[in-house]
């Protein structure tokens, strides 16, 4: 079974935040959502700036309602304002349109869930 547990999103942001401070990046923030955009794991790096989980799930759960990754979704936005905006409002609030959001995709193809990271560029 291909799931996304809670032992695979912990070892998905274990390496987010190793990579992170291997690149010499500001504290992060990591989030896991499973597909429905229910939160499996968040992990905030000590330093890390207030409002960075609400940043991080929203970034996910752009991606698993939108079913693209973040870039995607701002590009979409620089383009279609209307259309975030209206998707924010479906989405409560919850929508964050920015780069930072990936999809998380079994091998065939199939959604597992979304991962969003923030607190660096």
């Amino acid at each position: 079974m291909n799931d996304l547990t809670l032992r695979k999103a912990k070892i998905i942001i274990r390496k987010a935040l190793e990579k992170g401070k291997e690149l010499g990046f500001k504290p992060l923030s990591v989030a896991v959502l499973d597909a429905g955009g229910h939160l499996i794991a968040f992990e905030r790096s000590d330093g890390a700036s207030a409002g960075r989980f609400d940043i991080a799930r929203g970034k996910a759960y752009g991606c698993i309602m939108v079913g693209v990754g973040g870039t995607a979704i701002q590009a979409r936005g620089e383009a279609q304002a209307v259309f975030v905006d209206a998707m924010n409002g479906l989405c409560d609030g919850r929508f964050v349109p920015v780069k930072g959001g990936v999809l998380l995709r079994d091998a065939k193809g199939a959604l597992l869930g979304a991962v969003g990271v923030t607190g660096d560029t």
